[in-house]
């Protein structure tokens, strides 16, 4: 089997209206008739209003943390007495099973841009920079959008393409590569709303989160609330993959449990031995687990997961759960900035003992050095790459564990000699450079 293509995508029962169709990017003009203007943020009392109206709206950050951004722009307005606030869009999407956020870039760029355009307004800033990957669509079609847009006086936005890293994505190492820098993350304390661009308060926010703040900000905090769970309101994008060839970005209420995600979309969860959610910093979870746990954070963290980047992928019983995890452990190893002893050493001791459980021999001393080394690499990088990926491995073993003990008496699964099922994009040579 090979790969399968996560550029197909599809509009699930849109409760937003908040994509555009398949076919071609929204123009300006066909922006505004759909939502009409950007509410205007005029003074210390129309930022105050505004501020008020996202926290009311219970509008938490789309990229993973689950920050509620009322309160990051908060501490980040509080910060202009270090200069002038600065705002990111993060647009690189590093998590190769994710095309969430191009698929936003690509079809709404406008609602994008405008999300940009009121946090600056909010926070104070005068200057914006919107992060995408080296060679992602998303870039063209942006600056496409900026010309149509035209200048706003007095402020600016600068799109910029970044190394294809997958930990070039994270916050701290786009803040590095703006301040000129290597992409590469740093430690913290600071964080950006601290300390960030040009050492001034920065805030750094997913593009999906800026995109629902431009709704928010058109159509109030009772209507974001109107939809979704309570705890936790909106609607979430997904990156959906699973059997049959299914794959696909779709749009679903906070609180929908996987299993209708995916069965609304026609993946068959009998049909899968595993389901990733959250992406390659995520969990897999047992079938049976998956099918009722609701994708909220706190539903997730209750499953033992976490929402992540929005990946929900159903492993097909066709393909082995231990050779997966294996690959991709393979590649997290490879994506080390090579700052810190937990990626440099760790992580390739742990891919090269899943490499040699998946495909043998299996060495069986090897077994207590696989479990200390999953137990002791969290919590000690610059970054949570070590994190992510110790407790991506520590699922597999645990959901796939039947598969495991096959693979472990040299016995491998029914399913091992399949192909590769989750994307991987090629690894990039460290020599390649960070800049």
């Amino acid at each position: 089997m090979t790969t399968p293509s996560l550029t197909t995508t599809r509009l699930l029962r849109a409760p937003r209206l908040f994509c555009a169709d398949d076919s071609a990017p929204t123009t300006h003009v066909e922006h505004l008739r759909r939502h009409g203007p950007l509410p205007a943020v005029v003074g210390e009392h129309g930022r105050a209003a505004m501020l008020t109206t996202i926290e009311h709206s219970g509008l938490v950050g789309r990229g993973g943390a689950g920050f509620p951004l009322a309160r990051k722009m908060r501490a980040v307005a509080a910060g202009a007495s270090t200069g002038s606030p600065v705002v990111v869009a993060n647009g690189c999407e590093g998590e190769p099973a994710s095309r969430k956020d191009v698929w936003l870039l690509t079809r709404t760029p406008h609602l994008v841009l405008d999300g940009v355009e009121l946090a600056a307004r909010v926070v104070g800033a005068r200057e914006a920079h919107l992060c995408v990957h080296r060679g992602s669509a998303g870039a063209g079609t942006v600056r496409r959008a900026l010309v149509e847009r035209g200048k706003t006086e007095g402020f600016s936005i600068t799109v910029h393409e970044l190394p294809p890293r997958y930990v070039a994505s994270e916050e701290t190492a786009l803040v590095h590569w703006l301040n000129g820098a290597e992409a590469k993350p740093t430690f913290t304390p600071p964080r950006p709303f601290e300390r960030g661009v040009g050492r001034r308060a920065t805030l750094v926010n997913n593009v999906e989160t800026l995109a629902q703040l431009a709704l928010v900000a058109r159509r109030g905090a009772e209507w974001f609330r109107s939809v979704g769970d309570p705890t936790e309101p909106g609607t979430l994008l997904l990156s959906v993959s699973g059997p049959p060839q299914v794959s696909q970005v779709v749009e679903v209420p906070t609180g929908t449990t996987v299993g209708a995600a995916l069965a609304q979309v026609g993946v068959d969860l009998e049909a899968s031995t595993g389901v990733l959610v959250g992406g390659y910093f995520g969990t897999w979870l047992r079938p049976d687990v998956a099918a009722s746990a609701p994708l909220t954070h706190r539903g997730m963290h209750a499953a033992g997961a976490a929402l992540g980047a929005g990946v929900v992928a159903a492993l097909p019983a066709t393909v082995c759960g231990v050779v997966e995890t294996a690959r991709v452990a393979t590649y997290l190893a490879a994506q080390s900035a090579g700052q810190c002893g937990p990626c440099v050493n760790g992580l390739p001791a742990i891919a090269d003992a899943l490499r040699l459980l998946a495909r043998g021999p299996w060495d069986e001393s090897l077994a207590p050095a696989l479990d200390r080394w999953l137990s002791i690499v969290p919590g000690r990088g610059a970054c949570r790459l070590p994190d992510g990926a110790a407790r991506f491995v520590v699922s597999g073993l645990t959901t796939f564990a039947a598969d495991v003990a096959d693979h472990r008496a040299d016995r491998p699964c029914a399913s091992s000699r399949a192909g590769a099922w989750l994307p991987l994009p090629p690894v990039q040579s460290r020599s390649a450079g960070w800049r």
